[in-house]
């Protein structure tokens, strides 16, 4: 039987729940005490309990669910009692993106000091001498992208065969993106003994085929469901090829923040400019970037200094940022999955959040059976850049200044290297999955 079919919904205890009602740890709980973090979600309920036990699992939950926590406890919990050699982490974390492995690292951190232990990024795109210098300094915990530590496996610079927990996050987005073989040959190196948690805000036929090898009698947990969450008014757009930008840009110029969706890097990085000159500046974040120049659009983004980003699905399937008002699919996305992803970057933490889908007549057909797919019926309207339902959509406009200090330029992505405009890796998905052996080295 599939593992999916006998997905179970979450059913919370009456009264309040605490971490330490759950089985958290003490130094665990004054660590998220001290962060501010006193009450679980819904998905750190339901999870904590089972994988503090030792079980593997199987969730399901959405992008902001705060799943992060609900495998960053276990981590460091179960791996607390330990020694790590050097090059021979016991913790593993497996994630799509650059971004989303830094965020997740920013979220395991305290917890991982709590309990005397460290943590690493690996990822593609920067230069891997920091990174083999944590894995020799014999980092606890490694978060990792699957191309560039299939890399470094294959330079003798980590090996798998010691890893106590294993962790897959944003599964169905790695099969989005071609990454389950390499995924597949980097849990094959890790002792099939061992504990292995794997979610996804979506559970489809491919991350069935990855939970039935690996897990082993999972307990099954669904927070959310596969559809955008309530609290999200969906709006369609209908408009004319010309007005496009000029729709795109009204929406983006008033006093919101707003997360713009397009389906190529040369199409965010030409929207970006765009959207500068029409006077609503926008920040840039796609692979045609240097990572640099990522981290620093991001950080703006997140702190507010730029409250307008233009991204790719690849590039932004990491951003974890509160306050998104409004998202906007400036490109109607190819396939349901990916609008619910895009559209859950709204709403997050109980807040309300608008979507906004512009399409021409031309793309009509196509956007409503990805509507219909996605369980949503949006307010449909016929539009122009001066429509009243523009400028209620956008809500009050606001001056704006040059909100980044270094706005991407054609000069910056011409300067990214080959390295950088591949997704998550080292030397690619493709490359890492045809020669990752999956040895597992000497001790």
């Amino acid at each position: 039987m599939s593992v999916l079919t006998a997905e179970k919904s979450v059913t919370l205890p009456a009264g309040p729940v605490t971490f330490a009602d759950l089985g958290v740890p003490a130094p665990l709980v004054a660590a998220l005490a001290a962060n501010g973090i006193t009450v679980p979600f819904p998905v750190q309920a339901a999870v904590l309990p089972d994988a503090l036990a030792g079980a593997d699992i199987l969730g399901r939950a959405q992008t902001g669910s705060g799943k992060t926590l609900g495998f960053g406890i276990p981590l460091a919990a179960r791996l607390a009692e330990g020694y790590t050699m050097a090059c021979r982490p016991r913790g593993l974390v497996l994630v799509p993106t650059r971004e989303l492995a830094t965020q997740v690292v920013a979220v395991l951190s305290p917890l991982a000091h709590a309990m005397g232990l460290s943590v690493a990024a690996i990822f593609g795109g920067t230069p891997q001498g920091p990174q083999v210098a944590a894995l020799r300094d014999r980092a606890d915990i490694v978060v990792a992208c699957p191309g560039r530590l299939a890399d470094l496996i294959e330079q003798d610079h980590c090996h798998l065969g010691d890893v106590e927990v294993s962790v897959v996050d944003e599964a169905d987005h790695m099969a989005d993106l071609g990454f389950l073989p390499v995924v597949r040959r980097l849990l094959d190196a890790t002792p099939p003994e061992g504990q292995r948690l794997l979610f996804s805000a979506t559970l489809d036929h491919a991350v069935d085929v990855l939970a039935r090898r690996f897990l082993t009698r999972p307990a099954r947990h669904s927070v959310d469901g596969a559809s955008p969450p309530a609290q999200i008014t969906h709006h369609l757009l209908t408009v004319a090829p010309s007005d496009r930008v000029a729709v795109v840009a009204a929406l983006a110029s008033g006093d919101k923040r707003v997360l713009i969706f397009t389906r190529t890097k040369l199409g965010a990085q030409k929207l970006a400019r765009q959207l500068i000159l029409a006077g609503a500046p926008a920040a840039e974040l796609h692979s045609n970037l240097t990572q640099g120049d990522r981290s620093r659009n991001l950080a703006a983004f997140t702190s507010g200094a730029t409250r307008v980003l233009v991204a790719t699905d690849v590039a932004a399937r990491g951003i974890h940022v509160d306050g998104i008002d409004l998202v906007i699919h400036a490109d109607p996305p190819t396939e349901h999955k990916a609008y619910v992803h895009r559209s859950g970057r709204t709403a997050r933490g109980g807040a309300d959040g608008a979507v906004v889908t512009v399409q021409t007549a031309a793309q009509a057909a196509e956007v409503r059976a990805l509507m219909r797919k996605a369980g949503v019926t949006p307010q449909a309207v016929t539009a122009g850049p001066g429509s009243a339902v523009v400028r209620i959509i956008a809500g009050p406009p606001v001056r704006r200044a040059a909100p980044v200090a270094r706005l991407t330029t054609a000069a910056s992505a011409r300067a990214a290297t080959a390295a950088v405009a591949t997704p998550a890796t080292g030397r690619g998905a493709a490359a890492a999955s045809g020669s990752f052996r999956g040895s597992r080295g000497r001790r």
